[in-house]
């Protein structure tokens, strides 16, 4: 704690020194899949506002600083036997930039998203003042105004959230599915049971595999996913698997779900060049922004006639319309495989995610969509949100968004944002990501 407000002091000084005017945040690592103009201003670093403040397991809680990652936040936890509640499935997201955003993973069914089950947030605002906000106090509409607002109210530099205590091993069960109802269906059943964890995964339309997580004080044997062998493969080709519980929480990140296939670290032989250290979110996301930075995939398919159009989605859609979302998906798009992860009602209390107070099912689909003839900007993507609002879902805002100004303000809480804005952010000093980046018009 000590260390932390250390860190507070330096910072206010160096905001004081400053004066006043814009600033923006030097930061080390983003999972936001949006390409993003360089910022003239002048850059405050946090990243040394990355370690674990305290894991107090008496009161079921953990506080650590914005920049701290997911890697380090587990680490820590599981070292006290405990974890968050819910982790997101990439060990480079951090704890700031998941309050700031939406994050989600297999405990979603009880725990609800990331941000629900925050319970403290200290926030550096734009004009470089320092304020805490809780549920309960003057600035609790911060705190339920903070989740999807992606740094353009103010940023994390301490979050404290809740924890559940585990058991070393997860034992897993795949129940494979060719009917997407009846898929569905099990899916809510089991949600009421006595499982830790629920998530799926799609191959097809008619191939889906129901995966259960119970904690195990024992395994009769344990599977390795961290190198040689690939997680969302042994899907399809056992019913029953162990893991411990590090990695069970880390299953996702080896091959970034399936898009390491991207990067040809799918290859045996060039799987063994990357080596384990470097298979990870970490080393694909540094080539994803290299790639982006100088077009190598974008001419080579301009060589070979290819019109691509990047189609990274998290939706969110009721229950009881998920089966017809995913025969949406199967007729229209098409990229395989597909991740769903059901969520459960929680009390839509987050105004700029105003989750409905049902059962929620999270589609997650993040690949490139090629073809032969030639679509507007946005062509597939504009398809899928026209789908989720028509469904009455909602969709993760860290890829880009086509929707129309007056579908962002109906399904994204437009007044509330701008009521915020307006008092914590006077200045408007932080990007305007919302307006320049968010929403793509």
């Amino acid at each position: 704690m000590s260390s932390h407000e250390s860190k507070l002091a330096r910072l206010r000084a160096e905001l004081a020194a400053r004066g006043p005017g814009g600033i923006g945040l030097a930061k080390s690592t983003s999972n936001l899949f949006r390409d993003r103009e360089a910022q003239a201003r002048p850059r405050v670093d946090l990243s040394r506002f990355n370690q674990v403040v305290e894991v107090d397991t008496a009161r079921s809680r953990v506080s650590a600083e914005g920049m701290t990652t997911y890697a380090d936040l587990v680490d820590a936890t599981l070292a006290h036997g405990v974890m968050p509640c819910v982790v997101p499935q990439l060990k480079s997201i951090t704890l700031g930039g998941a309050a700031a955003g939406v994050g989600i993973e297999a405990s979603s069914f009880r725990y609800g998203l990331v941000h629900d089950t925050l319970l403290a947030l200290e926030v550096l605002l734009a004009d470089g003042s320092i304020v805490n906000c809780r549920p309960d106090n003057k600035h609790s509409d911060l705190f339920y105004g903070f989740p999807n607002s992606y740094g353009t109210l103010g940023y994390a530099l301490k979050v404290t959230a809740r924890t559940v205590p585990v058991k070393p091993y997860v034992r897993l069960e795949h129940v494979r599915h060719t009917s997407p109802e009846k898929f569905f269906a099990e899916l809510e059943a089991r949600c009421a049971s006595d499982v830790d964890f629920v998530d799926g995964t799609v191959f097809s339309g008619d191939e889906m595999y129901l995966t259960l997580g119970r904690f195990a004080d024992s395994a009769p044997h344990i599977s390795d996913y961290t190198y040689e062998h690939i997680y969302y493969r042994s899907i399809r080709e056992r019913s029953e698997d162990y893991l411990t519980v590090h990695d069970y929480i880390w299953r996702w990140d080896t091959d970034w779900f399936w898009c390491s296939k991207n990067l040809l670290a799918q290859n045996p032989l060039i799987r063994r060049l990357y080596g384990r250290e470097r298979l990870g979110s970490r080393t694909y996301t540094k080539i994803m922004r290299w790639n982006s930075r100088v077009g190598i995939t974008k001419k080579l398919e301009r060589v070979i006639g290819l019109h691509s159009e990047s189609v990274i989605q998290d939706v969110d859609i009721p229950i009881g319309r998920a089966a017809e979302f995913l025969d949406f998906y199967a007729r229209e798009i098409a990229l395989w495989p597909q991740w769903i992860c059901p969520i459960g009602p929680q009390g839509g209390r987050f105004s700029l995610y105003p989750m409905k107070s049902e059962w929620t099912i999270n589609f997650g689909f993040w690949d490139v969509k090629r073809t032969r003839e030639a679509h507007q900007a946005g062509h597939f993507n504009r398809l899928i949100e026209r789908k989720v609002a028509e469904l009455g879902g909602i969709k993760s805002l860290y890829s880009d968004s086509f929707f129309t100004p007056e579908e962002f303000q109906r399904h994204y809480g437009g007044a509330a944002y701008r009521a915020l804005k307006a008092k914590y952010d006077p200045q408007r000093a932080f990007p305007e990501l919302y307006e320049k980046c968010v929403l793509r018009r």
